[in-house]
């Protein structure tokens, strides 16, 4: 495991633009400004852009890489086509399944099931209907949040609609695939949530 993911705190910030069909995304450390890794989505074949254009999109596959700065795979998303629900898998940097994230039926606000390569569960994401407050919990103890502002560095910062703040708690320990699929799930709440 890339020892980026030892980090507890992770600003992501979304590329914007008016006629984009890829996510990518840019992970900073939010208290140096130094930016950590980077998401590309580059394997969009034809169709799939296409789709990305129209009220389809949420139902598109996608594969997106997230590397360092400096280049090193840190791990793979991918998604197949979604007709109902999703269900996403997460690949280390050497390709092998660390787990998957499986969309709940029916729940106001997005939920996921975080389950490791051999479908157990090791918690659950919850949102908010409202906004951007999302929580990685199992059994009333809370491991990650996501949300749109951060009490750091002596003021509040609060982002825009695009940008958000990733919060590991330090119970979750270094090393641990729990936060690659943390990060992972992230980048889900984006793409299959709130698209």
């Amino acid at each position: 495991m890339n020892p980026v993911l030892n980090q507890n705190l992770f600003f992501v910030k979304e590329h914007v633009g008016m006629f984009k069909a890829a996510n990518n995304f840019d992970i900073y450390d939010p208290e140096s400004q130094e930016m950590l890794m980077n998401c590309r989505e580059d394997n969009l074949g034809f169709f799939t852009k296409m789709l990305r254009f129209t009220d389809y999109k949420r139902m598109t596959p996608f594969e997106i890489e997230i590397k360092t700065s400096s280049g090193e795979k840190v791990l793979t998303v991918k998604r197949g086509i979604s007709l109902f629900l999703s269900t996403v898998e997460v690949y280390d940097d050497q390709n092998q399944l660390m787990g998957k994230f499986k969309q709940k039926f029916f729940s106001l606000g997005g939920k996921f099931s975080i389950l490791d390569a051999n479908d157990n569960e090791l918690c659950m994401l919850k949102g908010k209907w409202t906004g951007w407050d999302f929580k990685f919990i199992k059994d009333n103890m809370e491991f990650a949040r996501v949300t749109k502002k951060w009490s750091g560095m002596g003021k509040e910062l609060f982002t825009s609609a695009d940008n958000y703040i990733l919060q590991i708690e330090d119970s979750v320990p270094e090393n641990n695939r729990l936060r690659i699929l943390i990060l992972a799930a992230v980048m889900c709440i984006d793409m299959v949530l709130k698209e």
